[in-house]
C-alpha cells in the first residue's frame, strides 16, 4: 500500500475508500499522536481533557463521517466541539482562537460530491508536517486511548463558531467596501453561510450564486473550478468584480467587470504590491510554487519583489512562510496565505483583501491586474507511464534542455511526476499559445515513448 495521507489529508470516495471504520481509526490514532505533547499532559495532570474542533463542508457524507470522527475522539478522552458546516480556514482559525489541542476538517475541497476527506490541524491551527501524518498512520495499528467513566470525552455544539470567524475576517480590513458591487460564487459549499454575510457587513453590495448546498451539488458546475456562471453573472449584473470559492472556501479566484478571469498568480501580484506599498510585505518577498506563471516572476522582479519557490501544494508554501517569517504566499489555483491573519489558505479573506485594494486605490480590478502579463501556459498529463523513471532520465532531460534553449527567456518548461498516479505532468509557458502547445506536445511524446510501461 502507498502512503495513506496525500498532499492535503486523507481523501477518497466516501463509503468506498473513505469508510466509517477508517474515519474512526484515524481519529483514534490522531488522538494519541496529537495529544502526546506537554500541553495535553498538563491538562491531564489538572484532571482536564484535551479539546478538538470538528468541522465539515456540506456534502452529505460529512454527516456520517463527522459522527465517526467525533465518536473516535470522544472514546479517546477528547472533548469535541462540533462546529458544523464552516470553511476549512475557519476551522484552522478556531483551533488557534480557543487554544484547542487540534482540529479535524471533513472535506474534499474542490472534488465532486461523492468524494470526501479528513485533514488535521495541530495546536495553533497549522497543517501537520509529513512526519506527524506518518506517525498517525502508524498509530492506526497501535494501541488506542481507551479511558472509562469520567475520562471519556464530551461532544458539544460550538455555538458561536461562525460569529468568531466572521468577526476575525472583518477585523483584517482597514477600509470599507462601500460602493463596490461583488458577485460571490459559493460553489454550493461551506462559504455559503459566511462569505456573502461578511462582504455585506464590510459595506459591499452583494449578489450571490451557488449558495444553496443540498449535500450533493457541491462544486457541481459552479465555484472556482467552473467559472462560467460567475463570469456571466458579473457581466449581467454590471458588478465590479466576482469572487469564486471552492467547496471548502480555502481558495479564491476572481473575475473582473468585463468577465475576465483573474487567477491566483494575478491576485498574488496585486496583493504583494499592495502590501509592499504599505510597508507590510516582509523582506519584500513573496512565496510561490514552481507552477506560478512566468509573468508573475517578471512582474515581481520589475517591482523589486523577491520570490521563493516551493513544490506544488499550499503546505509547502506554508512551510516556507514559517521558515522565513514572511507575510504572503500562495498558488496559481487561488490558495493565498496571509501569515498575519491565517494559518492556511483562506478564500474569503483573500477576496476581502482583493476588494479592499480596489476600495483603497479607487482602481478597477482589470487595472490592478495589468501589473502582470500572463504567459500562455499549457499543461499535458501524460498517463500510463513510469513516473519513477522521470528523475535522471537522460533522453527526457536532453529533450527538455533542447526545448528550453529554443525558448530562451521567452518561456520555460517544467516536468513533474504525479505523487499518486502513473503520470507525468508536462507544463510549458511561452510568449504565444501556439508555441506553448507545440513544445508541450513534443515533450509529451518523448515522455510517452521513453517512460512507457
Amino acid at each position: 500500500m502507498g502512503r495513506l495521507f496525500g498532499t492535503d489529508g486523507v481523501r477518497g470516495l466516501a463509503n468506498g475508500d473513505l469508510t466509517v471504520e477508517l474515519a474512526l481509526g484515524l481519529s483514534q490514532a490522531a488522538a494519541r499522536v496529537l495529544t502526546s505533547g506537554r500541553h495535553a499532559d498538563e491538562l491531564r495532570a489538572q484532571g482536564k481533557r484535551p479539546t478538538a474542533i470538528v468541522a465539515r463542508d456540506p456534502r452529505i457524507s460529512g454527516q456520517f463521517l463527522t459522527a465517526a470522527v467525533s465518536a473516535g475522539l470522544a472514546s479517546s478522552g477528547i472533548d469535541v466541539l462540533d462546529a458544523g458546516v464552516i470553511p476549512t480556514p475557519a476551522a484552522a482559525f478556531l483551533v488557534g482562537d480557543i487554544n484547542a489541542d487540534f482540529g479535524v476538517m471533513i472535506s474534499a475541497s474542490h472534488n465532486p460530491a461523492p468524494d470526501n476527506g479528513i485533514k488535521f490541524f495541530s495546536f495553533g491551527g497549522t497543517k501537520l508536517p509529513d512526519e506527524v501524518e506518518d506517525r498517525i498512520e502508524l498509530a492506526l495499528e497501535g494501541e488506542k486511548l481507551a479511558p472509562t467513566g469520567a475520562g471519556v470525552g464530551r461532544i458539544r455544539r460550538f455555538a458561536d463558531a461562525e460569529d468568531r470567524y466572521l468577526l476575525h475576517l472583518l477585523g483584517t480590513l482597514d477600509v470599507s467596501l462601500e460602493g463596490l458591487h461583488v458577485v460571490i460564487d459559493c460553489a454550493h459549499g461551506a462559504a455559503a453561510g459566511i462569505s456573502p454575510q461578511v462582504f455585506a457587513d464590510a459595506g459591499a453590495r452583494v449578489t450571490v450564486i451557488g449558495s444553496d448546498p443540498d449535500g450533493l451539488n457541491i462544486n457541481d458546475g459552479v465555484g472556482s473550478t467552473h467559472l462560467g456562471p460567475l463570469q456571466a453573472a458579473v457581466v449581467a449584473h454590471g458588478a465590479d468584480l466576482g469572487i469564486a470559492h471552492d467547496g471548502d472556501a480555502d481558495r479564491c479566484l476572481a473575475v473582473d467587470a468585463q468577465g475576465r478571469v483573474i487567477d491566483g498568480d494575478q491576485i498574488m501580484a496585486i496583493l504583494a504590491l499592495s502590501l509592499k506599498n504599505r510597508g507590510q510585505l516582509t523582506d519584500d518577498t513573496l512565496v510561490v510554487t514552481v507552477m506560478s506563471n512566468l509573468g508573475l516572476k517578471r512582474a515581481m522582479a520589475e517591482h523589486g519583489v523577491r520570490l521563493i519557490e516551493t513544490k506544488v501544494g499550499d503546505r509547502y508554501v506554508l512551510e516556507a512562510l514559517a521558515e522565513h517569517r514572511l507575510a504572503l504566499g500562495g498558488e496559481q489555483s487561488g490558495h493565498i496565505i496571509f501569515s498575519e491573519h491565517a494559518t492556511t489558505g483562506d478564500g474569503i479573506l483573500t477576496g476581502l483583501q482583493l476588494a479592499a485594494e480596489m476600495a483603497r486605490t479607487g482602481r478597477t480590478l482589470a487595472e490592478l491586474a495589468d501589473v502582470m502579463t500572463v504567459f500562455p501556459q499549457v499543461l499535458i498529463n501524460v498517463r500510463g507511464v513510469d513516473r519513477t523513471a522521470l528523475d535522471g532520465h537522460a533522453v527526457v532531460a536532453a529533450a527538455v534542455a533542447a526545448e528550453e534553449a529554443a525558448l530562451g527567456d521567452s518561456g520555460r518548461v517544467l516536468l513533474r511526476a504525479s505523487g499518486t498516479e502513473p503520470m507525468v505532468r508536462v507544463m510549458v509557458e511561452a510568449a504565444d499559445q501556439a508555441t506553448a502547445e507545440s513544445v508541450a506536445s513534443r515533450l509529451a511524446d518523448v515522455v510517452r515513448e521513453q517512460l512507457a510501461v
